[in-house]
């Protein structure tokens, strides 16, 4: 893929469309699907959207009865299992629990993440924004691999982000061993790691039926910023020194209902058809980066590179090998 690709195509959507707008009118009866982080946040409301269009929905989580509350009331068929990205064995355990039901996989939606937090290592002591966010969803992909063949048109999407554009893998030192710790340039890296990891699994799958696309959900207030002070908030100008929100972030942020929609939209969208490992953001496929590219925008040009795709699955594959 080529940044040539990251051409908008007129989706029909724009930024504030929500999850159900998008995926209204199109029958996902007889679809199976799996949404990480699918208990709060944009996750919950990605579960909403496919369950109310037919999709059976499994939420994998960590904390299964929190998972069990907050999906109580939610409408549709939805299955909870047992799940940590944290814990390799825990991802394939339920990679495991999943072939044995025999059903296909139709979309993996990999939307659970963590940001900005604390220097912490999970599996073979891999920094734990790379090792949560990009590694564990590898793993789990991997292991359902056959499953989302069987679909014969899979779609897999991963959660990047605006944060790609703090940095691009560290391919020398991913884990922080040699350098001083950067909560920021560490969850850039981990979300710059979610955009190689769809154009790499489409450029694998692409002859087999699956395609992978990932996605820039906006700017939306949810627990993923449970590691911030509003002291940081506010420097970050997502607040104001009283607490409330700027007249900048209310009109451009977004509610879960609306931060889920690129989400969906792209594990169902008709358009999509035929494409993939591209990033998308507002409901479409995002404009590559220029120099006149705001912060908040477009793909910048290292998550547009077939190489660094290749190269960062071989080097992510060695990992999960050794653990």
């Amino acid at each position: 893929m080529a940044a040539a690709d990251q051409v908008p195509i007129g989706s029909g959507f724009h930024a504030k469309s929500t999850a159900r707008e998008v995926v209204n009118g199109i029958d996902l009866a007889g679809r199976n699907a799996i949404v990480t982080g699918g208990y709060s946040g944009i996750g919950l409301e990605t579960v909403r959207a496919l369950a109310a269009a037919g999709a059976r929905v499994t939420v994998p989580a960590r904390r299964t009865d929190a998972a069990t509350e907050a999906l109580a009331g939610v409408a549709g068929e939805i299955e909870i299992a047992a799940m940590d990205l944290g814990d390799l064995a825990s991802v394939r355990r339920f990679a495991d629990q999943y072939a044995e039901t025999k059903r296909p996989l139709h979309i993996l939606i990999n939307n659970a993440g963590i940001m900005a937090c604390p220097l912490a290592r999970v599996g073979k002591g891999w920094e734990s924004q790379f090792g949560t966010n990009h590694l564990g969803h590898m793993a789990l992909a991997m292991k359902l691999a056959p499953q989302l063949q069987e679909a014969e048109g899979a779609r897999v999407v991963a959660l990047s982000s605006t944060g790609h554009t703090l940095s691009d893998v560290i391919w020398e030192d991913p884990h922080f061993e040699k350098r001083a710790y950067d909560k920021w340039v560490a969850y850039g890296q981990s979300k710059s790691a979610n955009a190689l990891f769809a154009l790499g699994v489409d450029l694998l799958g692409r002859d087999v039926g699956v395609r992978a696309f990932s996605v820039h959900p906006g700017g939306i207030f949810t627990n993923l910023q449970r590691h911030l002070p509003d002291e940081e908030m506010v420097v970050l100008g997502w607040k104001n020194p009283d607490g409330t929100l700027p007249e900048r972030v209310k009109q451009s942020f977004k509610t879960p209902e609306q931060g889920a929609s690129t989400s969906v939209w792209a594990a169902t969208a008709p358009k999509l058809a035929g494409r993939g490992g591209v990033y998308c953001e507002d409901c479409d496929i995002a404009k590559a980066a220029t120099p006149e590219s705001q912060r908040y925008e477009h793909a910048r040009e290292w998550i547009s590179d077939d190489a660094r795709a290749e190269k960062l699955w071989a080097m992510s594959e060695k990992m999960l090998a050794d653990a």
